[in-house]
């Protein structure tokens, strides 16, 4: 007797003080016995929750499991059986329990009680829905990005950090057939029918936008044409970003390639329109201005018919200096632009284009300063240059206001010569500052104010600096002015 008493202490002892929930239920589901574990579980003391049965305390929609087990058991098809289900707390929320039951039987083989725990894994649930649901939207978002890639007009390429493709989608696959008929090995900087803009320039391999993205570029509207063929090329535009992990570890680039086709071949057909036309009026614009200078040194010409006829020749010749711009836009968008590069004195095509401009700077109000070395001895071409010099300068004047400056800089440094133009003008817009090298291109404030132009200059003083293989860049402040500065490589003559 004294066994059965020692082992019903241990019981009981062992009941009393388990942190995890235990009870003895009846066949019936009535509660027998809990521990104190269960009970804090529930939010129950121990008496109350004695009074219930374990139908009461679990989730309706969990019921009809938890029973078919229990019959199941009592059936004698289990001894035992493990479930997660939901139980009911005292204030109405959820407990999710890991429930182990064991069935106990008499000598007879008579079922007498089920013995219970219950592990509260209500946190660890909770987790695994969130869980479930963020992976759910991953998914989800994944299944987007996969619509996108694989449906959006812009070829996309991803490369990983030694060069190779890891992956494309369709529209760049089909990019790919043209550039490389013959297949394409996967690694970035295969060369292939790749050209410049000239249509003719064979791209090297440092000049491929998958090699200089492999190299850690990061580029936008990077041009080319592709496909052996002149009638059935395709020109595409170009732009990469570098692609890393949250901790700043490069993982590789990723290339957007979009078809450029129809505009580069209206651009064509636009600048061949422009250099037709401007071949077919310099001749008879040229007679016509040697005629009126003919007419106009005649001595015996009325003074109204004189002053008239300055008025014909003051427009023909801006007529011309229009005609022989979109000439030089003509030159350009057929890939020639010839230097015939001389020993000159830089400083004194600056200065006399400076003497040039005083005119037209004293008829607008503006005054103009130069500060310049007496000579600057530099291999160039003087007409272009100059051509540069004017248009910097008469695009200072036309700008600026009555009463405004325009001051202009030339030094010498180390590697390269430096000019420079300053205005107190109207100034450009932060927005059009990357626009105003753009063939064609108008500031808004210039055409709010009715300041005529064509919005050629500054295109051909771009492409005249770098066939010079310099650069020339624009720092604005709207209604502040601008400075131009254009820095050539330093060539002595």
């Amino acid at each position: 007797m004294q066994g059965s008493s020692d082992s019903s202490d241990l019981w009981n002892l062992t009941l009393q003080h388990s942190p995890i929930g235990m009870a003895l239920v009846a066949p019936d589901g009535r509660l027998l016995r809990v521990n104190p574990a269960m009970g804090d579980m529930l939010g129950y003391d121990v008496a109350e929750l004695s009074q219930r049965g374990f139908q009461e305390i679990t989730h309706p929609d969990d019921l009809a499991d938890d029973l078919a087990l229990v019959q199941r058991c009592l059936a004698g098809d289990l001894d035992s059986f493990r479930l997660r289900k939901r139980y009911l707390h005292r204030d109405g929320r959820v407990v999710w329990g890991d429930l182990s039951a064991a069935l106990v039987r008499g000598a007879d083989g008579t079922p007498l009680h089920f013995i219970s725990q219950i592990l509260d894994v209500t946190e660890q649930q909770e987790q695994q829905e969130r869980l479930t649901a963020a992976n759910a939207d991953l998914e989800r978002e994944r299944q987007v990005l996969e619509a996108i890639f694989e449906t959006v007009g812009v070829g996309l390429l991803l490369i990983g950090r030694d060069g190779r493709y890891e992956r494309m989608n369709r529209r760049h696959a089909e990019t790919m057939l043209l550039a490389f008929p013959d297949g394409h090995d996967g690694m970035a900087g295969q060369l292939g029918a790749v050209y410049q803009l000239d249509g003719r320039t064979p791209m090297t391999q440092e000049e491929m936008p998958s090699y200089r993205a492999t190299q850690g570029e990061e580029f936008d509207d990077y041009a080319y044409w592709v496909g052996d063929d002149p009638l059935t090329r395709s020109a595409y535009s170009t732009s990469a970003r570098q692609v890393r992990s949250a901790a700043g570890e490069k993982l590789g680039a990723a290339l957007a390639y979009q078809d450029i086709t129809d505009l580069m071949r209206a651009m064509q057909v636009r600048d061949e329109f422009v250099s037709s036309v401007s071949h077919e009026l310099r001749t008879p614009l040229t007679s016509v201005l040697g005629y009126l200078e003919i007419i106009g040194s005649r001595q015996d010409l009325p003074a109204d018919v004189t002053a008239q006829l300055r008025v014909v020749q003051r427009n023909a010749a801006r007529l011309e200096t229009l005609v022989s711009d979109l000439l030089h836009v003509g030159e350009l968008g057929e890939g020639r632009l010839p230097l015939q590069r001389d020993a000159v004195d830089l400083a004194a095509v600056v200065r006399h284009a400076v003497e040039a401009a005083r005119a037209l700077a004293s008829r607008s109000g503006v005054t103009l300063e130069l500060d310049a070395p007496e000579h600057l001895g530099a291999l160039l071409d003087e007409q272009r240059i100059r051509q540069v010099v004017d248009n910097l300068l008469s695009n200072a004047v036309k700008y600026s206001r009555s009463g405004g400056s325009v001051s202009v800089a030339l030094r010498r440094g180390e590697d390269s010569d430096e000019l420079e133009v300053r205005d107190t003008g109207i100034g450009i817009a932060p927005g059009e500052v990357d626009h105003v090298f753009d063939r064609f291109f108008r500031g808004g404030e210039a055409l709010q104010q009715q300041i005529p132009g064509t919005g050629l200059g500054l295109n051909i003083v771009g492409s005249i600096v770098s066939a010079h293989g310099g650069e020339v860049s624009l720092s604005s402040e709207l209604g502040v002015g601008s400075t131009f500065r254009v820095t050539l490589p330093h060539r002595d003559g």
